[in-house]
C-alpha cells in the first residue's frame, strides 16, 4: 500500500522577499520562523507552513499573470476587519465580503499581484 500524498508546504515564490515579508506580517500579521532557508522566510503557521521565497532558477515572475490557476486561501477570525483594514490601506481588493459555508471570504491582490481568498467566522 502507498502513502497517500497530502500538501504539507506552501511558498509563493515573490520580486522583493522583504517587502512581501512586510506586507504579510504588517497587514495579515503573520510572524517569521526563526529558521528558513536562503531566500525564503517561512510564516509560523497551525495548519500547512506558508512562505515567500525569491524565484526559482527559470521562474520570470514579469511573463505573465502570476498564479494564474492557483487558489491560495488564509483563515483570520475576523475577515471583515481584515478587509476594512486592507481596503483602508489601499490594498487592491479584488472580491468584497461575502458568507460562504467555510465563513465570511474576500478576496485581495498581496504586492507581487497574487490573489489570495480569506475566510473568517460568520457574522453573528
Amino acid at each position: 500500500m502507498s502513502e497517500t500524498a497530502s500538501p504539507d508546504f506552501l511558498a509563493l515564490q515573490v520580486r522583493d522577499l522583504e517587502r512581501s515579508a512586510d506586507f504579510y506580517e504588517g497587514y495579515l500579521g503573520l510572524e517569521r520562523e526563526p529558521a528558513a532557508p536562503p531566500g525564503v522566510i517561512v510564516f509560523r503557521s497551525a495548519t500547512i507552513p506558508f512562505a515567500i521565497r525569491e524565484p526559482l532558477p527559470g521562474t520570470d515572475l514579469d511573463a505573465g499573470p502570476v498564479g494564474v490557476g492557483i487558489a491560495v486561501s488564509l483563515r483570520v477570525s475576523d475577515a471583515q476587519l481584515l478587509h476594512d483594514n486592507l481596503k483602508r490601506a489601499g490594498v487592491t481588493i479584488l472580491m468584497d465580503p461575502f458568507d460562504t459555508p467555510f465563513g465570511r471570504t474576500f478576496m485581495f491582490q498581496d504586492p507581487d499581484g497574487y490573489a489570495l481568498a480569506i475566510h473568517g467566522a460568520l457574522p453573528s
